[in-house]
């Protein structure tokens, strides 16, 4: 059997065509066109024709910060003030705000067992004081708290599984500066988020980002100097709504109405091969190809009489060829169905969303 390594340059033996290996999984091989489509084929079908280049290291930054640290017990241990200014390469896009967390599985091939690490980036031109929490029924607890310094990425903590429920409520907590010159003063910020902890679970959260070189998922803090669902609570302002409510509901009873129908969850399917099958040793490209069509002909069918159900379609980024083919199959055999870009932000440009009619 022949020998690849992830990042090999091949060409197929039995087929024309070829490209750059993304993925081993046993016996087969996942390989990356140039239309960007991943084509699952035998590894004894591959011929490597360059080898995959090693990766350099990157020569580690030490941070000029201590950050404070916390253990089981919740005892602090006080971060130094800092002692020296360093110069920092500051760029004009990061003098806007960018905060982000990263989860990033130590196995992408097992999301059911594997650990994760937990990493903040700071995509911008200031320090940060922050503090990293979650909630459960007794309250707040502080996960991680310190300093990050512009433009870096800092590891806070490795999440195990059992571990992956108490994500369900994060808070982030943060304070901006620039350490020894003028600088644009940012409003601390205060941000609490529901994380869908399911998504932990599903291939295609994870995908390539700028600022790591495997796969993770990114959820955003703060987008360009704007806090993502602020926790912001004006007791004033609920006081008066709910008293201008109760006199509305005293001096004029309510209409009542026929409740609008809410719009049905969307249904993801995953088109990958190896999210539909197991085990592919035996069938040809083409073979896997059709088994892909049949499935997304077959969900159509599935919810035909379902009226306004959306259901996206994970096929894979770029300009494939499965891609190709349920377009081409959406304008001609379900011209009734409307049909859109799936959510950028969700499935990146590697997905189709489709609404029975």
């Amino acid at each position: 059997m022949a020998t690849l390594n992830i990042g090999d340059k091949v060409r197929f033996l039995n087929a024309v065509g070829g490209g750059i290996v993304r993925k081993i999984d046993r016996d087969m091989a996942y390989v990356e066109e140039p239309d960007g489509f991943e084509t699952p084929v035998l590894i004894r079908e591959c011929v490597v024709v360059e080898p995959a280049k090693p990766e350099k290291k990157q020569p580690e930054v030490k941070s000029i910060f201590t950050a404070t640290t916390f253990s089981k017990e919740n005892t602090v241990k006080p971060s130094p003030a800092p002692s020296h200014t360093e110069v920092i390469e500051e760029t004009p896009e990061g003098e806007q705000l960018n905060i982000a967390l990263a989860f990033i599985p130590h196995e992408p091939k097992h999301l059911n067992t594997t650990a994760h690490d937990i990493c903040l980036v700071n995509d911008s031109n200031y320090y940060l004081y922050f503090t990293f929490t979650s909630r459960d029924d007794a309250g707040w607890r502080v996960r991680h708290a310190g300093v990050i310094e512009p433009n870096m990425q800092m590891e806070l903590e490795e999440l195990q599984q059992q571990d992956i429920n108490s994500l369900q409520r994060i808070g982030f907590q943060y304070i901006a500066f620039k350490q020894g010159k003028h600088y644009t003063a940012k409003n601390p910020g205060a941000i609490e988020l529901r994380f869908d902890t399911v998504r932990l679970y599903k291939l295609h959260s994870f995908r390539d980002n700028l600022y790591y070189d495997e796969p993770a998922l990114i959820i955003d803090l703060v987008k360009n100097d704007t806090p993502i669902r602020p926790l912001v609570v004006n007791t004033d302002d609920l006081a008066r709504a709910m008293n201008e409510k109760n006199q509305s509901a005293t001096i004029n009873r309510p209409h009542i109405s026929k409740p609008k129908q809410q719009p049905a969850e969307i249904i993801e399917v995953d088109l990958h091969i190896n999210q539909l099958l197991d085990n592919t040793a035996g069938m040809s490209n083409g073979e896997m190809f059709e088994y892909q069509m049949d499935t997304f002909r077959k969900t159509l069918a599935e919810h035909k009489h379902h009226k306004g159900q959306r259901i996206v379609f994970i096929h894979g980024k770029g300009e494939g060829t499965l891609r190709r083919a349920i377009l081409d199959e959406l304008r001609t055999r379900y011209k009734e169905y409307p049909y859109q870009d799936a959510s950028f932000r969700e499935y990146g440009f590697g997905a189709t969303m489709v609404t029975i009619k």
